[in-house]
């Protein structure tokens, strides 16, 4: 499966819904293409704590860090609007994970943006990389 096949709104099992907020607009009037990246990581950590091997120990003894993230912007977002984003594991690691998600007008079913994501599963104490924790979810 492409990445262009993930754009979709019935490709993604895990939802979560984000309201546009006034700060969130640029003088352009939409919402800036940096607040993407917020709106994608609050989305990415409800779905990682959505996996009881990740959430349990996420915050205490392990974090996962962005290494790198590609966002396309497909559409301008307006105020006052609300987004539904979904998300998905496409690749699993050693120490590493892989995410997709797609950002959709909630009312509309627009798609507006897509981010691709490749996180490391890190060790807080140790202050590097670590196994990831096998996935049953």
């Amino acid at each position: 499966m492409s990445l262009n096949d993930l754009k979709k709104e019935n490709d993604f099992t895990h939802w979560k819904e984000v309201d546009i907020r006034y700060r969130d607009l640029d003088p352009l009037n939409h919402v800036n293409n940096a607040i993407f990246n917020t709106y994608f990581e609050e989305s990415r950590i409800h779905f990682l704590h959505s996996f009881p091997e990740l959430g349990e120990n996420l915050g205490t003894d392990y974090s996962f860090v962005l290494v790198k993230i590609t966002i396309e912007y497909k559409a301008q977002v307006m105020y006052p609007s609300t987004l539904m984003i979904g998300s998905k594991i496409l690749k699993l690691g050693n120490t590493s994970i892989q995410t997709f998600q797609s950002c959709f007008d909630a009312e509309s079913k627009e798609l507006k943006a897509t981010a691709n994501s490749i996180l490391v599963w890190y060790d807080i104490h140790k202050q590097r990389p670590a196994k990831l924790p096998e996935l049953k979810s």
